[in-house]
């Protein structure tokens, strides 16, 4: 019995090693991770998404980021963190942080901010996740659901990490919950105030961010398809958050005279921002990616996504999808046995070897027994380079799945896939690049007029409002600096 009581006191005082002061918080928590491993969990995490995922290349734009960026986070409670700002090339409307000090901005955010103060408030949201260590906090509270997982984890010496994609990835991008946003909001609001911007602009980001919402819902309903739910920076605010409201004045009133929102500023560094998909469609159907090299025919009338992980060509009534990810290839492994692998597959139907465009890969279906709901149709991989392309071919609406139709969706997933190829500098047409541009508007200035001009598809109108802040109703006024795309 002594000895028991020993061990436990013991792995007690253990625990209590664990328990870290947090700067941010101001008070102790019970984390099982320094600091150093969670700067390398960070940086594997930051080295594994830029080689999947687009960055955006614009030299002089990066570093007006950064520099904001790190003028928030001089002012945090974790300055001697250091910080990496990253903009992703993507058309979606979101910003994510990663553990260690890496905050990542995409370009459709970008897009839609009208102030340098509005980039900093949604970086100060992003960088309080970091200080508040919320990706080791959240995961620490998942692994130390009781005392006896923590002890688990102290005694037998297992790893707390473990896979990182899988661990953090989720609550990085999706948000961490309601508390835990609101702390950021409240770190984020003082470190703007701390680098003299004012935190008044995190109210007028959540404003811009509800519109959005409010659009897709609305456009939802017309085209008849289920909403998506936002799950991006500050989604957890409904449109007139008192305790945001709280937040924000809690964090201290700047003078009038001495207020950074840099309008200006901020529209001279964003005019000639790509807008809109930019990955450089030559024609209706094909789907080409410039810094990955490849092009990529897709079914006619099919859309096309570029996501943070993944590529998705979506049917136009949703019945099916085509998926392309990324990853390094293992050394010389076999094609078909890189496949089973990923799938956990012990034999794929109707497997063949694929020989296209001086490319090596391999492609098959998945039996009907070990497939479940999740799984895909048709799986294929294609070896480029040092990488590895992996093709899923879906049928995701259960009204498609007798003999004929599946069979239909099988040509389509393999001619897609046959098309796979490196691309050509013939692929490439810079003239269907749209991009963000600052006109002054005059008195016959209607955003309907100007949307009559603009090929931005038929929600033309509605964008340029989202654009400009003027949603759902109003008209700029003559001699006001306003957003266009051309």
């Amino acid at each position: 019995m002594k000895t028991i009581n020993r061990w436990l006191a013991s792995a007690l005082v253990a625990v209590g090693a664990g328990c870290a002061f947090n700067p941010a918080t101001k008070s102790p928590d019970l984390v099982l991770m320094s600091e150093g491993k969670e700067i390398s969990i960070g940086k594997e995490m930051h080295e594994k998404l830029i080689e999947s995922t687009p960055i955006y290349q614009d030299p002089i734009l990066t570093a007006y980021v950064n520099h904001v960026g790190q003028k928030v986070a001089a002012a945090s409670d974790r300055p001697d963190l250091k910080y990496h700002f990253t903009i992703i090339d993507s058309q979606d409307i979101n910003a994510f942080a990663l553990p260690g000090g890496y905050v990542y901005i995409n370009r459709g955010l970008l897009t839609y901010l009208h102030s340098e103060a509005e980039m900093a408030a949604v970086l100060a949201h992003e960088i309080g996740h970091i200080t508040a260590r919320h990706a080791v906090r959240q995961k620490t509270a998942a692994t130390g659901a009781s005392v006896a997982s923590v002890l688990s984890v102290l005694v037998t010496g297992s790893g707390v990490v473990g896979d990182v994609a899988n661990l953090y990835s989720t609550a990085a991008v999706k948000g961490y919950g309601r508390e835990m946003e609101l702390e950021a909001d409240r770190f984020g609001a003082q470190y703007m105030f701390n680098a003299g911007y004012d935190p008044q602009a995190m109210i007028n980001v959540i404003g811009l961010l509800k519109d959005q919402e409010t659009f897709a819902r609305r456009r939802a309903r017309i085209e008849g398809k289920k909403p998506q739910t936002y799950h991006g920076v500050f989604s957890t605010h409904p449109r007139n958050d008192l305790r945001l409201q709280e937040v924000v004045k809690a964090a201290g009133t700047l003078p009038e005279d001495n207020k950074e929102t840099k309008v200006a500023y901020y529209r001279e560094k964003t005019d000639g921002l790509v807008y809109g998909d930019n990955s450089r469609q030559s024609n209706k159907n094909r789907f080409n990616h410039k810094r990955l090299g490849f092009s990529l025919l897709f079914p006619d009338g099919w859309t096309v996504a570029n996501q943070r992980s993944s590529i998705v060509g979506s049917a136009p009534d949703s019945s099916a999808t085509i998926t392309i990810k990324v990853a390094k290839r293992d050394g010389n492994q076999p094609a078909d046995m890189a496949l089973r692998e990923e799938y956990d597959l012990r034999k794929l139907e109707q497997g063949e070897k694929l020989q296209q465009y001086q490319l090596v890969g391999h492609t098959g279906k998945f039996p009907n027994l070990e497939k479940e709901a999740p799984d895909p149709d048709r799986v294929a991989v294609i070896y480029y380079g040092s990488r590895q392309f992996m093709l899923e071919g879906k049928v995701t609406n259960s009204g498609s799945q007798d003999k004929e139709a599946l069979e239909k969706y099988d040509t389509m997933f393999l001619t897609s896939i046959r098309s796979f190829r490196p691309l050509r500098k013939t692929d490439i047409v810079e003239k269907d690049i749209r991009r963000l541009r600052y006109v002054k508007a005059n008195e016959k200035t209607t955003f309907s007029s100007l949307a009559k001009h603009m090929e931005i598809g038929e929600y033309a109108e509605e964008q340029l409002r989202l654009l400009n802040g003027y949603y759902p109703r109003g008209e700029p006024q003559p001699g006001e600096w306003i957003k266009i795309v051309r």
